[in-house]
């Protein structure tokens, strides 16, 4: 039986902020993924598995509701070990998912034990398994995308920090973009392939954008200049442990790459400010006063809003007539 299609992350209305902490984590899989916020009916898992076709090994895996301990790590045959010398692995969720995606919905109702594995297995980067007397050990290295409704319960707060990148999506959709998410959701449905085909160009185009941004990466510096200002503001935030500065620095210069840029500037650290700080912030900065007559505003110590333009300058390839552009706009390349 072959897997379903994806919806095209090309192809999905609105939600610019999310798409892009998506396509940051598919270009440099060491922030840590990104969890997903927002109510029922959102389409948070429509785009999680967007990202699938945009990771270097387009692995999409799956941690299904009610599953067990050994769904996840896997099992070892003792009586194939006894019989034959050697343990017998059955490889779980965490195995499949090695180099790929490992995506998780209600995450937040994830029974505790099952937390606690993926804790260890996050923060090693290796599954072992054990039975009298028997191990296993293998790589589980992913990228780890959960979603959750905040309506039904917290994020324990260990979980909660393994997250790279954290966003929220509003229930609010004006009635025309309403109207646009519906149709695209019907037409998908009714006709995947034929859906598919029709936004395979633009798809493309945001895939090599990625592929691009992936190999420019490592020519970009995480220069002291940029951590400074971040180790400043994750202080000012009142963020716990690290990980936000050494998150926030690597998702600064996934966004240079994905710019097309060959070094880290201003607009990358704003760009990702709020995906890292929005979960870890302790310290919720004071409203800023309304500007005396005559003086613009200061600007926002945090990135700017849903919607607002963070992919690019250059214009996309054109739709088909009568289409509406949600997609990103492409960058000059460097």
């Amino acid at each position: 039986m072959t897997d379903m299609p994806h919806f095209p992350l090309s192809a999905v209305v609105g939600a610019d902020d999310l798409k892009l902490a998506l396509c940051l984590t598919a270009i440099d899989p060491k922030i840590g993924g990104v969890l997903i916020e927002g109510p029922r009916g959102m389409a948070k898992s429509t785009l999680a598995r967007g990202l699938a076709d945009l990771l270097a090994s387009g692995q999409f895996v799956t941690l299904p509701l009610g599953a067990t301990e050994e769904r996840l790590v896997g099992t070892l045959d003792l009586d194939a070990a006894l019989g034959e010398g050697r343990a017998q692995f059955s490889p779980g969720v965490l195995a499949k998912a090695d180099g790929g995606m490992l995506y998780v919905d209600e995450v937040n109702l994830l029974p505790d034990h099952l937390v606690d594995l993926l804790l260890d297995v996050a923060a090693s980067g290796t599954n072992l398994i054990e039975r009298d007397g028997i191990s296993h050990r293998h790589s589980a290295r992913f990228v780890l995308i959960g979603t959750m409704n905040p309506e039904e319960g917290e994020l324990r707060p260990q979980l909660l920090d393994r997250f790279g990148f954290n966003v929220a999506l509003s229930g609010q959709t004006l009635p025309a973009e309403r109207g646009q998410i519906i149709r695209r959701r019907l037409d998908f449905d009714s006709d995947p392939v034929a859906f598919l085909a029709r936004w395979a160009a633009e798809q493309a185009v945001l895939r090599e954008r990625c592929t691009q941004a992936r190999a420019r990466l490592d020519s970009i510096a995480l220069d002291d200049e940029a951590l400074a200002q971040i180790t400043k503001r994750c202080f000012a935030a009142g963020v716990d442990g690290l990980r936000a500065d050494l998150v926030w620095l690597r998702g600064a210069r996934a966004h240079a790459a994905w710019r097309g840029a060959g070094a880290i500037a201003e607009e990358d650290i704003e760009a990702v400010a709020e995906f890292a700080l929005r979960h870890r912030r302790q310290v919720q900065t004071p409203p800023a006063s309304p500007p005396s007559e005559g003086q613009s505003p200061k600007p926002s110590d945090t990135s700017p809003g849903q919607g607002q333009g963070q992919w690019g300058d250059m214009p996309a390839p054109a739709l088909p007539t009568g289409a509406r552009r949600e997609v990103p706009t492409w960058p000059k390349k460097p």
